[in-house]
């Protein structure tokens, strides 16, 4: 069973809005451990860390310095 990281809604005004996937602190097809800080995120100046919200093999869809949409999969633990 898989599980969808989403890019965290950071802004009320705008909850489908653009950020950026900062820092991927996890490398794609390591094992996270659920809470594990794996992604740094931004939106207008403003940053966020991601953490794993369960624990297995981690696989990116957005790459480092890539746009995504707030709510959005950026990856998936499998």
């Amino acid at each position: 069973m898989s599980v969808e990281v989403t890019f965290p809604v950071m802004s009320a005004e705008d909850p489908t809005g653009e950020g950026v996937v900062g820092t991927w602190f996890v490398l794609d097809g390591e094992q996270v451990a659920e809470g594990q800080l794996i992604a740094e995120v931004q939106v207008d100046k403003v940053s966020a860390d991601v953490e794993a919200p369960a624990s297995g093999v981690l696989r990116h869809l957005v790459a480092e310095e890539a746009t995504s949409n707030q709510g959005a999969g950026i990856a998936v633990i499998e």
